[in-house]
């Protein structure tokens, strides 16, 4: 895992290419990729690529990037190709010899036998930026699901890229301007919904998508992710699926551990990472205000740890310990964002202990159907329908919604006879009518007319699909599966993950998340999962997992930030709380909000 970027001239009347900047916004990455630094420039003064480098396959100098292949082929990648053993043997099957035991030559071989389609052929995590000398073409790709960052400009006839926004800033030649309309993104959601940032002249490559450029005319983003494509050859039955996923996340050269919470999602990674290693270390971080209580994820972690007879190691953060790591994680959080510092806190003990890599359970509650959305959504849906349909309810439901000051409530049969609009009130933090209390009737108005919501999530629903798409099949269950892997896992959980995790230089594996294993649960009907619960398929996937742990009810690896750092966090709820940080963590990112009523994060508000 490393931290890439690099510049490429547009238009060759623009500014020449600033060195400067390349290493500017290059060692402001330097945390990505301690273990090695390299830069190219081109001759003619046309490209840069630059790599921070964490090796984690082929530790030796053979595997230092960028790397070229027949002195034409240069990249510059931050990722995992774990299926680049197979990959390789095909190659040399056909006659291509290599000099190195990396995944990155194998992507360079890849592409020189068969250029951008050879991107379907890719099961890992990556971003990558590609130059071929010869075409003069530059290549800009991002995995399926959306576990690596991209972030691009072409402001200045140049197109500039980078892991980090931060870092693109950091080279000098971006602009800060805030686009108002990623404000309304990130306060409706908690997070900003790609392909936006929170600068005017930033985005994001798009998850599954890549861009090319030729002779200086860079396209649009380009689709490559085809969730119906066969890669996975035939169809695995559920468990068998996620054993051979969590099998190909274990490829490394370096110690691999176990991110292991009470929850069921880790504790499924841990029993089958622990069939394939038999000296497996598992790290667990406890806070002391939570002893006692249903968030303590220590004891049944232990449990766990016992009974699959791995390595442990439990890690203990008072409050203190959280105010002390909380200007920290602001520093390498890379876009305004309400979670993150959960991952950012662990990933931090994994670096103190000696690990590079490191698994999670995240996605679990996305491919099994662990959330509550995926039972409420369609109850959200029937009562507004139903409510909808009375006559006059309208006016005295908003009335008696106002009065409780509960926004999503009242705003229940406006949003919520939709999927798209009953996902809004289940996901949402802020619902849209009440931006102007926060940001002023004008602004408001203009950002949102810069960002639509509900367009934005039905939108999720038209991406393809492995099968008959879920809108089609009137199959809810399906379709709230597709809305939680496209719009939070993408925009929020993984992207957290990546900043959090490489802030402490550790590898974040998520082998939940995987299309391979998407592919086959799909396939599958994801049963036993989508009739039976996800429990069920847990218990099946794992049978040697503690029966404790199929008791213990859901509520997630939860950090008590919010109470280390606000005196009145204790009588706020837990929506209260979210609100409330996301305001404080729009303020440390620059964007003052100077209409924020103090009603916006009362209690009752969420």
């Amino acid at each position: 895992m490393c931290g890439i970027n690099g510049i490429l001239r547009l238009d060759r009347a623009s500014a020449p290419l600033d060195r400067d900047e390349v290493m500017r916004t290059h060692d402001h990455q330097a945390s990505r990729g301690p273990d090695g630094s390299g830069t190219y420039f081109s001759n003619d003064g046309r490209v840069a690529l630059a790599h921070n480098r964490l090796a984690i396959l082929d530790l030796s100098a053979a595997g230092a990037q960028p790397m070229v292949r027949d002195d034409r082929y240069r990249i510059t990648y931050n990722g995992e190709l774990y299926n680049f053993r197979e990959l390789r043997r095909e190659l040399e099957a056909e006659g291509i010899s290599f000099r190195t035991q990396s995944d990155t030559e194998v992507i360079l071989a890849l592409y020189a036998r068969h250029g951008v389609s050879m991107l379907r052929r890719l099961r890992g995590m990556y971003a990558f930026a590609l130059w071929d000398e010869r075409a003069g073409s530059l290549l800009l790709a991002r995995d399926p699901l959306g576990i690596k960052p991209l972030y691009y400009s072409t402001a200045g006839g140049q197109l500039r890229f980078a892991s980090q926004v931060k870092a693109l800033v950091a080279g000098g030649a971006v602009s800060r301007q805030v686009d108002p309309a990623a404000v309304a993104g990130f306060l409706v959601w908690g997070s900003i919904p790609e392909p936006m940032t929170l600068l005017s002249q930033v985005r994001a490559l798009p998850a599954g998508h890549y861009l090319l450029v030729e002779n200086g005319l860079c396209g649009a983003p380009v689709r490559h992710y085809d969730p119906s494509h066969a890669l996975a050859g035939e169809s695995l039955p559920l468990p068998e699926a996620l054993a051979d996923s969590v099998a190909a996340h274990l490829v490394s050269d370096v110690p691999v551990a176990v991110f292991l919470s009470a929850g069921l999602d880790s504790g499924l990674v841990a029993a089958l990472a622990r069939r394939r290693q038999a000296d497996l270390a598992t790290l667990t971080v406890r806070f002391p205000e939570l002893r006692g209580t249903r968030h303590d994820e220590g004891p049944l972690a232990a449990i766990v740890a016992k009974r699959l007879e791995t390595r442990h190691r439990e890690v203990e953060l008072t409050a203190a310990d959280l105010r002390a790591s909380w200007p920290r994680a602001l520093a390498a959080m890379d876009q305004p964002s309400i979670d993150g510092f959960n991952t950012f806190v662990i990933s931090r003990a994994a670096h103190e202990a000696g690990f590079k890599v490191v698994l999670s359970g995240l996605g679990g509650d996305e491919l099994l159907g662990g959330y509550p959305s995926f039972r409420e959504l369609p109850l959200l849906m029937l009562a507004a329908r139903f409510g909808g349909g009375v006559p006059g309810l309208g006016r005295a439901w908003r009335h008696l919604a106002g009065v409780a000051s509960r926004p999503k409530l009242a705003g229940l049969l406006r949003h919520g006879g939709t999927l798209s609009g009953a996902y809004l009130l289940r996901r949402g933090l802020f619902l849209p009518e009440e931006l102007p209390a926060l940001m002023g009737d004008e602004e408001a108005r203009a950002a949102l007319g810069g960002y639509d919501p509900i367009a934005d999530v039905a939108s999720s629903l038209a991406e393809p699909w492995p099968g008959t798409p879920p809108q089609l099949a009137g199959d809810a269950w399906l379709a709230v599966h597709q809305l939680e892997t496209t719009r939070y896992l993408r925009n929020q959980l993984l992207r957290d993950s990546d900043w959090a995790a490489m802030a402490s230089s550790v590898e974040l594996r998520v082998p939940l998340v995987d299309p391979v294993l998407r592919f086959h649960a799909a396939q599958a009907a994801f049963a036993p999962a989508r009739r039976r619960g996800k429990a069920a398929a847990i218990r099946e996937a794992a049978p040697e997992l503690p029966p404790e742990l199929f008791s213990r009810r859901k509520t997630g690896f939860y950090v008590p930030v919010v109470e280390a750092l606000h005196p009145e966090a204790a009588r706020m709820s837990r929506g209260a709380r979210s609100r409330w940080l996301a305001l404080h963590v729009l303020r440390e990112h620059g964007v003052a909000l100077p209409d924020a009523r103090p009603s916006a994060v009362s209690p009752a508000a969420a």
